[in-house]
């Protein structure tokens, strides 16, 4: 039988605010533990919790981003279930009446573009986390995460492949990095992801029984959990079994997932309003002033680059997709505008360099205005295109201009035709074999020529000079 997968995703967002959701401690990653907490994010006795106002405000602007529709009241809930993890017993989240729900991002997968829904947006608590020591049969609790703002987002069951569910994570971490709401960090879990899937036989419409994969840490991991998980699904059914709803973890060492608890429904957390939080009033002027507030969002980014510099598609997208990047290359642009030209090297020599140091484009040893300075150098004839890789690479390792070291190591190129046609005369008549083959038709060996006289120039001929005399010399 020929089976179709359904994935959602529910995706945590730790919001970028200095203080934890209800009380006034530090979200700063790294403390010592147990060093940021209080009585309120511990749940002492007789503690009233208070809301941070910039967490609402982070979460409309992450609303309004993928165009949820916004909820006048909205109110907070208690989770009960209990983790040592948990230190009031329940997590403050928002259940029957969450602030924003409805909403949509637009995704592309191998030139298809695709409308993945969001079911709603809501705040919530973080839990602590549970350091399990090797070796010892003890674990040790720290509670600095407890009440760590997060922003909930959880997709509707639109996405049919894993590829699809890349697409649909990366657009979405690219969204929140723009608005500037959460830093995206997967590696120290500020952004995480919950998978759920299932199959059905390919045409029909109800939903199969879905499994939850937890413990995914990267865009990889959860391509290759879903992999995994719908290639373990199919050979159940295709056997005649029953999938089992659960809770599965991925084990990226071994490439496969394993059953870690059955899957719990809403009911089993007894979810009830939180009698010590007032619901939640948002106002159209509120949320005038949060839609005013944001930026341009990647899509329309990229669409402008498109239509305002004349770039690819694919250009455009490589660009936009961290707003780092785009504001790096316009800021390029604002000192040597020629779009693809700048679009390249960022892409190419920059990207490369940056990836080798694992750097982002903030901690550039190179400013824009620096690879500007390199690019008019090269559009001007100061340097060939050659030297100006090594300029770059010099650039890179020492945060000098182009122009001061270009001005150290003597390479400005070449341009006396007077002097280059004398270097092509001497290398004709050291190989004269070469220039007879090239006159019997051997076209291709005008690149030996051309690297010949290079050699002697170390790179600083005019390439254009250098192959304009070549041609008209080598002709018989």
């Amino acid at each position: 039988m020929d089976f179709e997968a359904v994935i959602g995703l529910e995706v945590h967002a730790q919001l970028k605010t200095n203080t934890k959701i209800f009380c006034g401690c530090a979200t700063a990653f790294g403390g010592a533990p147990n060093t940021h907490v209080c009585p309120v994010c511990l749940g002492m006795p007789g503690v009233l919790p208070v809301l941070n106002k910039q967490v609402v405000e982070f979460t409309l602007m992450m609303a309004l981003a993928v165009d949820c529709r916004i909820a006048r009241q909205s109110r907070f809930a208690r989770k009960n279930y209990f983790y040592p993890d948990l230190p009031k017993g329940y997590q403050i989240s928002q259940y029957e009446l969450p602030i924003a729900e409805r909403g949509r991002i637009e995704i592309e997968v191998n030139g298809t573009a695709k409308t993945v829904g969001i079911t709603r947006i809501h705040m919530e608590e973080d839990a602590g986390k549970l350091n399990h020591e090797p070796g010892r049969p003890v674990s040790l609790v720290d509670f600095n995460r407890t009440g760590v703002p997060l922003m909930e987002i959880v997709s509707e069951p639109d996405m049919r492949s894993p590829e699809e569910a890349g697409a649909y994570l990366r657009k979405l971490r690219s969204i929140l990095r723009y608005i500037g709401v959460c830093d995206g960090n997967m590696e120290e879990g500020s952004f995480r992801c919950d998978a759920n899937v299932s199959l059905r036989p390919r045409g029909t419409t109800p939903f199969g029984t879905r499994t939850e994969l937890k413990n995914l840490n990267s865009f990889k991991h959860v391509e290759k959990a879903l992999h995994y998980e719908i290639r373990r699904q199919q050979a159940i059914l295709e056997e005649g079994g029953e999938v089992v709803q659960e809770t599965r973890l991925w084990n990226p060492d071994k490439n496969q997932t394993f059953s870690m608890r059955g899957k719990e429904d809403a009911h089993d957390y007894r979810y009830f309003p939180d009698p010590d939080l007032l619901p939640l009033v948002i106002d159209d002027e509120w949320i005038a002033r949060v839609r005013n507030s944001l930026p341009e969002l990647p899509d329309a980014k990229k669409a402008r680059f498109e239509r305002e510099y004349g770039l690819s598609a694919y250009d455009a997208d490589v660009l936009t997709a961290a707003r780092e990047v785009a504001d790096y290359f316009e800021a390029c642009l604002g000192e040597f505008n020629k779009p693809k030209v700048v679009a390249n090297w960022i892409m190419g020599e920059l990207t490369a360099h940056l990836n080798t140091e694992n750097k982002s484009i903030t901690a550039s040893p190179i400013t824009s205005a620096s690879l500007a300075g390199l690019l008019k150098l090269m559009d001007t004839g100061v340097i060939s295109g050659k030297i100006a890789k090594t300029v770059f690479e010099e650039m890179a390792a020492t945060g000098k201009t182009a122009a001061a070291i270009v001005e150290e190591k003597g390479l400005v190129q070449v341009t006396d035709t007077t002097a280059i046609e004398n270097l092509v005369d001497a290398v004709m008549a050291a190989a004269p074999a070469e220039v007879a083959a090239y006159r019997a038709g051997k076209k291709k060996l005008l690149g030996f020529f051309v690297g010949q006289v290079m050699k002697e120039t170390r790179g600083k001929a005019s390439p254009d000079i250098v192959n304009q005399l070549l041609k008209k010399k080598l002709e018989p």
